[in-house]
């Protein structure tokens, strides 16, 4: 992570970056809420709900404003974040990351106040959902840096025991965070339910008709999901077989196996079901822990796997 000030591991920072997390996958659920029960407009107005900091909390406004509140406690522990970093941290890019994430936080509000007045434009809808992950990384970022684990373990490598891993849990995570993306647009372009069966596309194995709503739900609920599942069960069988007695490598990889396949099916019962509030927000909240593992699987394999040489 380059030359810096040797690291003194912090454990109320990483208490605070842990808590922020937790709260920050609540965030999205509530994200994932809002949009499951159409609420997004429930709320006319913004940054006030009906001009109003506290209105009557029923129905639509329950959800939206309930969303908006969970997200400025969000934003002022990220906020606190940022700063109580600054203060304890040494390494400079970890406060640079603390930064980063108190940017990337004020600039997912000001998409979600475009977003309803602009009454819900897809494009603005999917940044903020896609800004809503890379959020999230970056907060579990923090968490993990700041964990004693990564800090006391600064001297620690582990010997490669065949090809380096380091590169496929990269592409996974990217490819997993581009099948978000996927979703994203599909979920917001009200092409759900394009393909409304399951496996079958229409009641057949590939659809008679390729239209822009049809290629994009095929896209993402078949193609993209089958990438993803061969992807990450292929790169866990590999971190859980050989870096077994690494809990660093094997814990999230063995998370990130198990969470994919309940993806999944969470993803199939989206279709069977017609897009019912429960499967739908869960399964936006599982992809983000999904992505989540695999990103902790990334950057524990670039600290710990060198050539047998330390970190």
């Amino acid at each position: 992570m380059g030359p810096d000030k040797s690291p003194v591991y912090q454990s109320n920072l990483h208490l605070y970056a842990f808590v922020t997390a937790c709260c920050t996958f609540v965030l999205l659920l509530a994200g994932a809420l809002v949009t499951s029960t159409g609420s997004s407009l429930a709320v006319p107005d913004w940054p006030l709900s009906f001009g109003k900091f506290f209105p009557e909390m029923r129905g639509g406004v329950l959800f939206e404003h309930g969303h908006r509140m969970v997200a400025g406690t969000v934003a002022i522990l990220t906020l606190g974040l940022s700063i109580y970093t600054q203060l304890a941290e040494r390494r400079t890019w970890v406060k640079k990351l603390a930064w980063s994430a108190l940017g990337a936080v004020l600039l997912q509000a000001v998409l979600g106040g475009i977003t309803v007045l602009l009454h819900l434009p897809t494009q603005i809808s999917v940044a903020h959902a896609g800004l809503a992950q890379i959020f999230f990384c970056l907060i579990i970022s923090l968490a993990l840096v700041t964990s004693k684990g990564w800090v006391q373990g600064q001297a620690q490598s582990v010997q490669i025991v065949s090809d380096p891993i380091q590169k496929a849990a990269l592409i996974t995570t990217l490819v997993i965070y581009f099948q978000i993306l996927i979703g994203a647009v599909t979920r917001h372009s009200g092409f759900g339910l394009a393909i409304p069966d399951w496996p079958l596309s229409n009641g057949q194995l590939l659809p008679a008709d390729w239209t822009a709503a049809v290629t994009l739900q095929f896209s993402h609920t078949r193609v993209g999901a089958f990438v993803v599942l061969a992807l990450v069960n292929w790169l866990a069988f590999k971190v859980c077989r050989e870096y077994t007695q690494v809990p660093a490598l094997f814990w999230p990889a063995a998370a990130a196996a198990l969470l994919v396949w309940i993806q999944c099916f969470l993803g199939i019962l989206v279709v069977l079901t017609e897009k019912s509030i429960i499967p739908t927000s869960v399964h936006v909240i599982v992809g983000a822990a999904l992505l989540a593992s695999m990103l902790v699987l990334t950057l524990n394999s670039f600290r710990l796997i060198q050539k047998g040489n330390p970190v």
